[in-house]
């Protein structure tokens, strides 16, 4: 397809969206931005009372996440190819997983007029892995604020990731399972979904390679 100058990457905590970003940003002669999740102070409650700190994580996601994207067009980034490790829109994910009725009606109202201003990328690539690659995942980077995180909630959140993009078509869609790959430590892995990317033709593809050897 034509060079994409703003891919957008998704997938469920763990599966290697920053990792990837950061290197196909080298690969693809870009630069990267990258969602700021340590920033956010209410998550090492949240992942210990979902249900009490629910709301304030979210809120407090949906307007750092929007900020960063409104600072990266008024820089005008986009004279270079640039890479996220995020997709604004999917920020609805963890809402309708996460927020009861009264306070998803008051997120909605906030979300709606935040998301008409945000530009869609050029290409979204998700990334699919099993809960149990994730949380060997999860646990060999050994983060903090991630060692609270319950295999019940994952599992949920891989289930609404796949229900998302299984009816996502705003932009192209590259649906990559990462479960036999590691294109962190594989260069092989990794030039075999760069040339995935370029030779990708709109609409929704889906990638399901074997280990490089």
């Amino acid at each position: 397809m034509e060079k994409s100058r703003y891919i957008a990457i998704e997938g469920p905590i763990g599966v290697g969206k920053s990792s990837l970003a950061e290197l196909l940003a080298e690969q693809l002669g870009g630069r990267t931005l990258l969602e700021e999740v340590e920033e956010n102070p209410f998550i090492p409650r949240f992942y210990n009372d979902i249900k009490k700190y629910a709301f304030q994580t979210q809120l407090f996601f949906l307007l750092s996440r929007y900020q960063q994207q409104k600072d990266m067009f008024q820089q005008e980034l986009f004279n270079a190819t640039v890479i996220s490790d995020y997709l604004f829109a999917k920020d609805r994910i963890f809402a309708y997983l996460n927020l009861d009725e009264n306070e998803l009606g008051l997120y909605e109202q906030v979300y709606r007029l935040l998301d008409t201003r945000i530009p869609k990328p050029d290409l979204v690539i998700y990334l699919q892995a099993s809960t149990e690659i994730l949380l060997d995942r999860i646990n060999i980077r050994n983060l903090d604020y991630e060692k609270s995180i319950k295999e019940e909630y994952l599992e949920k959140l891989v289930d609404a990731y796949n229900r998302y993009f299984f009816y996502y078509n705003d932009t192209p869609l590259l649906v990559v399972n990462t479960t036999e790959i590691d294109f962190v430590n594989n260069p092989a892995d990794l030039t075999n979904l760069v040339r995935e990317i370029k030779n990708m033709k709109g609409g929704a593809q889906h990638y399901i390679p074997l280990a490089a050897k």
